[in-house]
């Protein structure tokens, strides 16, 4: 069996509330989950959110978290692959600006063998904006072929801006592998000449190139009109927000 579930969080801008969340997820021998998590609260709301999910045997989970509202968001992402032949596959995009906050912390349990897990994280800061990123991934003493890669790749847009990235290994297996790595850096000044000197203004060619960075995450979104409906929403943001600069 195969299911999409997808949960948005939002509110009314202006004012000040508290969202804390909790989804548990089963993902049963060969069925296969497409989870998307949209958090869009408002700009003085805080939000507090844990999904915990355990696969069996040749199940497929593939996580969507996206984050682009709220003054303070945190998320604890944990899969644990607790039979042969599981996949977890964590996609997350997020966006702050002003002086918002965002904390991804994301687990990956390899407590079995034949298993693999791909992850994949970015993350959007202007203004003085601030965020963390640690993702762990664990492979257990028994959890032998397991084949696990993880990134997390950062776009700084002022210099205010800050993220601190973590990611990390723990492996007690001797036949694995495992890869991780973490970037952080700017727009990139030749690209964005490149646009301009084709007649492209200056704000929109920057725009697009964020766009661009962002859109490896939404083209893994399985569900196309919320995919497209979150690059809209994106776009708009851009264009209107003064301090992703």
């Amino acid at each position: 069996s195969r299911a999409a579930v997808v949960e948005v969080f939002a509110g009314p801008a202006g004012v000040r509330y508290f969202a804390n969340a909790v989804t548990e997820i089963f993902v049963a021998e060969g069925a296969g989950l497409d989870h998307y998590k949209i958090q869009v609260e408002g700009d003085q709301a805080f939000h507090i959110a844990a999904v915990q999910a355990v696969q069996d045997r040749a199940s497929i989970l593939n996580s969507h978290n996206v984050s682009l509202g709220a003054a303070l968001a945190r998320n604890d992402i944990d899969s644990l692959l607790d039979a042969e032949g599981a996949e977890c596959n964590l996609n997350g995009l997020f966006l702050a600006s002003g002086s918002q906050h965002v904390d991804n912390h994301t687990l990956l349990d390899h407590a079995s063998p034949n298993c693999s897990s791909r992850e994949l994280y970015k993350g959007i800061l202007g203004g003085a904006a601030s965020a963390v990123f640690n993702g762990k991934i664990v492979v257990r003493k028994d959890a032998q072929k397991t084949n696990a890669i993880q990134s997390n790749k950062n776009m700084l847009l002022s210099s205010a801006a800050t993220i601190n990235t973590k990611p990390q290994l723990e492996i007690f297996a001797d036949d694995v592998r495992c890869t991780h790595g973490a970037t952080v850096g700017q727009l990139d000044r030749e690209a964005l000449f490149y646009l301009q000197s084709r007649g492209i203004a200056h704000r929109r060619a920057r725009n697009l190139l964020i766009e661009a960075f962002a859109g490896e995450l939404l083209e893994k979104m399985r569900w196309q009109p919320l995919a497209e409906a979150l690059a809209s929403m994106l776009a708009l943001r851009l264009a209107q927000e003064e301090e992703l600069k």
